[in-house]
C-alpha cells in the first residue's frame, strides 16, 4: 500500500507532520478528518512517487499483451457481475496478477477510482495498456449502467483477438523456420562445398559449361563478399525502416501491401475483420456510430484503409450510408458490404457487424491454413531445383571430361 506525507492541524491548532499508508490522497484526508485533524497537504512519499512515475513510464511504453489484457478484463467482468464494488474488484485482480508492473498499474487505476474518477478516465493515463477502443467501451458501459455486460463483451473480444493472433503466429512459425534453414543450407553449399569440388576443374584447359561458370562465380561472390552483402542488407533494412516511419513511406508501403496478390488479400481480410469486430462491440456498448467509426479507424494497421474508414465516418455525419461509403473504397469484401447494407435496412447493424467479423476471421484463417499447406511442397520443390542445378553444374564438366577421354 503506498505511503503519503501529510501536513495537518490538530484540535489544539498545532501543525502535525507524518506519514500514513493508504490507497489514495482522498483516503488519507479521510483518516485525518476522523482523528479530528484538518488536512493542509497530502502528497505521495518521495519513494512512492518515484516508483509510481517509473511504473507509469514503463506501462506507457510496454502496455499489456493481448492475453494479459483479456485475462484482466475477464476477471473484472466476473467480479463486477457478482456485485463486488469496483475498487474491491481492482484490488482483487491486482493481487491475482503475477507481474509486478501490471499489479502496480491496476493499483494506480484503483487509486484514481477511489479519488472519485470514472474507471475509463482512470485508465486514460495508460493508453498503451488500455487502448482507445477499450476506454471508449468502458466509458459507454459506465454511462449506460451496464459495466458488467460491457466488460464481458470486451473480454470476449480481447480473447478472440488473442486467439486469432496466436493462430497466425503459429501458422507462420513453420514457414519461417523452413525458409531460414533452406537459405542457410544453400549458402553453406555455395560458400564451402562447391569451391572444394570445382578445384578439380582448375587444371583442366577445357571450356567449362555456362552453368558451372555461373555457379563458380556465385560461390566466389558469396564467399568473398559475404560480410559486405550482410552489411549492405543491414543498411538497406535500416533505410527502409526509416522511410516507412515517414508518412510518405508508410502510405507507399501500405499501398504496395494491398497490391500484392496474396498478401493484399490477407491485409484486407485482417483489417476488415478488425474493423467489423471493433465497430460491433462499440455499437453494442452504446457508442455513437460516428465516434465508433473513428475509433475503428485508429485500430486499423493499414493507413489507406484507415483513411477510408475516416472518410466513411464523414459521409455518415453528412447523412450518408455506411455500407455505400465503405463500398466505394474497394478495400472491403462485397459480402461484408452486403451484410452491412442488410443490417442498416433491417435495423440490426450490431448483429450484422458481428457476423461479418466472424465470417472474415474464418475466411482469413482458412486462407492462412491453405497458404501454409501449399508453402511446404512449394519450398521442397524450390530446394530440389536449387540442389539439381548445383549437381548439374558439377556433373556437366565431369561428363565432358569423360567424353574427351573416350
Amino acid at each position: 500500500m503506498p505511503a503519503f506525507d501529510f501536513v495537518a492541524v490538530d484540535t489544539q491548532g498545532r501543525k502535525q507532520k507524518g506519514v500514513l499508508d493508504g490507497d489514495s490522497v482522498r483516503q488519507i484526508r479521510q483518516q485525518l478528518r476522523e482523528k479530528g485533524w484538518l488536512p493542509v497537504s497530502v502528497d505521495p512519499a518521495a519513494g512512492e512517487q518515484s516508483r509510481e512515475e517509473k511504473t507509469g513510464l514503463l506501462q506507457s511504453r510496454k502496455g499489456m499483451g493481448a492475453y494479459e489484457l483479456a485475462l484482466v478484463t475477464r476477471q473484472m467482468a466476473t467480479l463486477i457481475q457478482a456485485g463486488i464494488p469496483l475498487e474491491e474488484t481492482l484490488r482483487a485482480v491486482a493481487r491475482q496478477t503475477e507481474k509486478p508492473a501490471t499489479q502496480s498499474l491496476l493499483l494506480a487505476v484503483r487509486g484514481k477510482v477511489l479519488e472519485g474518477y470514472p474507471l475509463a478516465q482512470s485508465m486514460s493515463g495508460y493508453p498503451r495498456a488500455f487502448p482507445d477502443l477499450y476506454r471508449a467501451t468502458v466509458a459507454a458501459g459506465e454511462k449506460s449502467g451496464h459495466l458488467d455486460l460491457v466488460l464481458q463483451q470486451l473480454a470476449d473480444y480481447t480473447e478472440n483477438r488473442y486467439t486469432t493472433q496466436k493462430q497466425i503466429q503459429g501458422a507462420m512459425i513453420y514457414p519461417i523456420i523452413l525458409t531460414t534453414l533452406a537459405l542457410m543450407i544453400v549458402t553453406g553449399l555455395l560458400a564451402y562445398v562447391v569451391p572444394d569440388i570445382v578445384k578439380v576443374f582448375k587444371n583442366s584447359h577445357q571450356q567449362l559449361p555456362l552453368l558451372t561458370r555461373g555457379l563458380i562465380s556465385l560461390s566466389h561472390g558469396i564467399k568473398s563478399g559475404g560480410p559486405y552483402i550482410l552489411v549492405l542488407m543491414g543498411i538497406g533494412g535500416w533505410m527502409l525502416k526509416r522511410f516507412i516511419s515517414t508518412d510518405r513511406g508508410r502510405y507507399a508501403f501500405d499501398a504496395l501491401m494491398l497490391k500484392l496478390p496474396l498478401v493484399g488479400r490477407m491485409v484486407r481480410g485482417a483489417n476488415s475483420s478488425r474493423f467489423a469486430s471493433t465497430l460491433s462491440i462499440l455499437s453494442k456498448s452504446g457508442v455513437p456510430l460516428v465516434e465508433g467509426l473513428h475509433i475503428s479507424a485508429s485500430v486499423s494497421s493499414n493507413w489507406l484503409i484507415r483513411d477510408a474508414i475516416k472518410d466513411a465516418a464523414l459521409k455518415v455525419t453528412e447523412g450518408g450510408s455506411l455500407s455505400h461509403s465503405i463500398e466505394k473504397s474497394g478495400y472491403f469484401p462485397p459480402m461484408m458490404v452486403q451484410m452491412l447494407r442488410s443490417g442498416e435496412s433491417g435495423g440490426d447493424l450490431d448483429e450484422m457487424l458481428s457476423r461479418a467479423a466472424t465470417m472474415q476471421e474464418r475466411e482469413l484463417s482458412s486462407l492462412i491454413t491453405t497458404l501454409v499447406g501449399l508453402f511446404e511442397p512449394l519450398m521442397l520443390l524450390v530446394m530440389a531445383g536449387v540442389v539439381l542445378l548445383i549437381v548439374l553444374a558439377i556433373m556437366l564438366p565431369i561428363v565432358s571430361m569423360n567424353n574427351l577421354v573416350h
